[in-house]
């Protein structure tokens, strides 16, 4: 199979500028952001905002004096992912009444966008995957330019310069399978998905559900072709809404490969292994993204939670053994995410910020693999969450 993607194939599907837009001309596009964050575009205000000396205790007591409440929207899948953040939370600042609404990314933040609209805004921390939004949020003034205790630290493309939003968290996408299923046979590369052995074995997340997915199979076409992505569809995956389906059903022992899941390189027990790719072979990677709301009600507790997020102690027992920070020790075998070249981490939040090509590629992935079917994971949570 090419590693190219054909004229041929692009032109049969229209969607192959799309690709070259996202994925291709990252490098310059990367280039042109970086030099506009230096300038501190898309921040709420300029670059002399000085990093958190308080302590956390000092904030944390601040926090109760202010009414001991604070309300996050998180990006997710269900409302268990965010359990450690609770309970972690809960236990070092006993008294906080700390409410969590996880939901999709892209239904939190047209939700925020209503709520400000009809000053009803219900959050005092957005936490989320549509990258997107946060150098929006900026440039329309709606975040609060504030830089947590460690700030310095995290990786430059990690954070803007002017305090309005820092990554709080590593996130990366790859496959996972089940060890006894696949035996000698461990794929390590997506072009092993596609093996006729694997074919209705495969469970996959929608890539027209979620961005990363998204991201994440568009690197696969410029890799592999179009072709390939006839071939997988021809495998038969079952395909789900969130993307922790893929992992919970190659867990369970009910598919052998499941793509476009997230995981930890340093989880080795259980029935399920997740991967990375030979090198050479793309996955892709991002900094989850948070920052507080200018609006929002509570923003001692809200400075509390990014410091507590940044900090240490949160920042060394992170689940996938990441850090957004460049002074944490990682566990072995690990480097920072960063330095993975295959991860293709500046890409993304150039494919974000291009909404148009984006939906392109949505529908152009809905004609091979059908349209998204099924609820969506969280549940429907409507308006004003957490209210």
């Amino acid at each position: 199979m090419s590693s190219n993607i054909s004229r041929r194939s692009i032109l049969a599907v229209g969607a192959g500028a799309t690709v070259a837009a996202a994925t291709g001309a990252a490098t310059a596009s990367a280039a042109e952001n970086a030099r506009g964050n230096r300038s501190g575009a898309g921040s709420s205000s300029g670059a002399f905002v000085r990093e958190e000396t308080r302590s956390l205790d000092q904030l944390y007591k601040a926090a109760l004096a202010e009414g001991g409440k604070l309300v996050v929207y998180a990006g997710g899948d269900v409302d268990d992912q965010l359990a450690g953040v609770r309970a972690g939370f809960g236990s070092r600042f006993p008294g906080i009444d700390l409410t969590i609404v996880v939901d999709y990314s892209k239904f939190h933040d047209v939700r925020i966008d209503n709520q400000l609209a009809t000053d009803t805004l219900v959050p005092d921390v957005v936490q989320l995957q549509t990258l997107q939004d946060f150098t929006r949020w900026g440039r329309q003034g709606e975040l609060l330019s504030y830089k947590p205790a460690g700030f310095s630290a995290v990786h430059p493309k990690l954070k803007d310069p002017g305090g309005a939003w820092t990554a709080v968290m590593a996130v990366a996408f790859s496959f996972v399978y089940n060890v006894a299923a696949v035996g000698a046979d461990v794929p390590r590369t997506p072009l092993d998905f596609v093996d006729p052995r694997w074919k209705g074995a495969i469970a996959s997340s929608y890539p027209h559900d979620d961005d990363a997915v998204l991201y994440l199979f568009s690197l696969y076409v410029r890799k592999y072709g179009w072709e390939w992505v006839a071939k997988f569809a021809g495998q038969q995956p079952q395909f789900a809404r969130g993307s922790h389906k893929a992992g919970v059903a190659v867990g369970a022992g009910q598919k052998s490969i499941g793509v476009g899941s997230s995981g930890s390189l340093l989880a080795t027990g259980g029935a399920s292994r997740w991967a990375l790719p030979t090198e050479g072979h793309p996955f892709m990677a991002w900094g989850q993204r948070a920052a507080i709301l200018k609006q929002g009600a509570h923003p001692t507790a809200a400075k509390l939670y990014l410091n507590w997020m940044l900090s240490p102690e949160v920042q060394g027992s992170s689940f996938s053994g990441w850090s957004v920070r460049t002074d944490i020790p990682l566990k072995s075998g690990l480097k920072p995410i960063w330095e993975y070249k295959d991860a293709n981490m500046d890409g993304f939040p150039v494919f974000m910020e291009d909404r148009a090509g984006v939906e392109r590629l949505k529908q152009t992935f809905a004609l091979y693999f059908g349209e998204v079917h099924g609820a969506p994971s969280p549940g429907v949570l409507g308006l004003h969450p957490g209210r």
